[in-house]
């Protein structure tokens, strides 16, 4: 993937970053962020993890904590819990198998900090690549999941459908009923479903979100904001 290494920002606290537990807001809060992101993808904790890091996440995983962020992302910790630090002893103790792997060759999503994220377990496999772009905030740049491969432009919030073919998807209207304006969409298919991603202009109100949510109970929906 061609072009300039960017960084998209919504707000000055997307600069300054959240509260957390060190070292790094990009290394370690943005971790954590893409981890929770993967976990949300994969519906829970999984069994196996592998992360391959790339350009600088290669170089300085180690030392600034990016590795216990990814893991406390997976777990479902936030980003001030007391136990990130140990999250990969802790999910080694509840029996996650995880790889770390340092890749040497350039990001495929042309970022510094990237990291390729595959969650597994017997039934299930998903794949996340991100980037993290700096005061905690992060960007998915692709997705496979349940059949479907999907690259993405990378800023949040991005919203995920699948439907099956036939069946009408319930979020395009939604978007629209609450003025939100969709800056790119896109299809995937298989022989008997589809899934659109939904890459949005502006931030998703808490009453939207909680629609959505509620969606969500009934809907193959993925929130990603």
């Amino acid at each position: 993937m061609e072009g300039n290494k960017v960084q998209n920002y919504k707000s000055c606290f997307d600069i300054i970053g959240p509260i957390m537990v060190g070292p790094s807001s990009s290394h370690t809060a943005g971790a954590i962020a893409m981890g929770a992101l993967a976990r949300q993808l994969f519906g829970g904790t999984p069994k196996n993890v592998r992360c391959d890091y790339y350009e600088s996440f290669s170089e300085t995983h180690k030392g600034h904590g990016t590795d216990f962020a990814i893991i406390s992302g997976i777990l479902g910790f936030t980003t001030d819990d007391e136990r990130v630090p140990r999250a990969v002893e802790i999910a080694v103790s509840q029996g996650m198998h995880i790889e770390f792997v340092e890749r040497k060759e350039p990001s495929p999503v042309n970022h510094a900090n990237t990291a390729d994220l595959t969650l597994s377990d017997e039934k299930r496999t998903i794949r996340l690549i991100g980037t993290s772009v700096g005061g905690g905030a992060v960007e998915v740049k692709y997705i496979e999941v349940d059949g479907f491969k999907m690259d993405l432009s990378g800023p949040l919030p991005v919203l995920l459908e699948v439907v099956s073919l036939g069946e009408m998807p319930v979020l395009y209207n939604l978007l629209h009923e609450h003025g939100i304006t969709i800056s790119k969409q896109r299809v995937e298919m298989t022989e008997d479903s589809q899934m659109m991603g939904y890459e949005l202009a502006d931030l998703l109100s808490p009453e939207l979100k909680e629609q959505i949510q509620t969606l969500r109970k009934t809907h193959d929906i993925y929130m990603f904001a």
